[in-house]
């Protein structure tokens, strides 16, 4: 595959795009805003630094299923993240939650759902 033809191809969510500190988590849990749509709950804030990037953490609960159910949860929420987060009118600290629902969902459906939630509170330009 020829990087220069897609940009997006094997580009991972480094260290530093993602939420790591369970502090983070609950800051964002707290102070931050919250919308459910669908198979996803997303809770998210805008940093303080002018600087800063977008980054992104993952919540799935056992109550998804098993690890590999809970495992591909994760990689369609991070994904869904990692080729939207272009769209974003300024930089966001977001913590994603699977819902029970993202169970058999395919990536388009949990894409949508996604978006949805970006677009009534005017996280993306898209």
């Amino acid at each position: 595959m020829n990087q220069s033809l897609y940009p997006d191809a094997r580009q991972n969510l480094s260290k530093s795009q993602r939420l790591l500190k369970p502090s983070e988590f609950l800051r964002i849990k707290t102070l931050g805003d919250r919308q459910a749509v669908g198979c996803v709950l997303a809770n998210w804030m805008f940093p303080e630094e002018l600087d800063s990037i977008s980054k992104l953490g993952v919540v799935t609960s056992k109550r998804i299923g098993n690890a590999v159910q809970r495992s591909r949860a994760r990689r369609l929420l991070r994904e869904v993240f990692r080729l939207n987060r272009k769209y974003f009118t300024r930089p966001v600290h977001l913590v994603m939650v699977a819902r029970r629902s993202i169970q058999g969902k395919s990536f388009a459906d949990v894409e949508q759902d996604f978006l949805r939630i970006c677009r009534r509170k005017d996280l993306v330009n898209r």
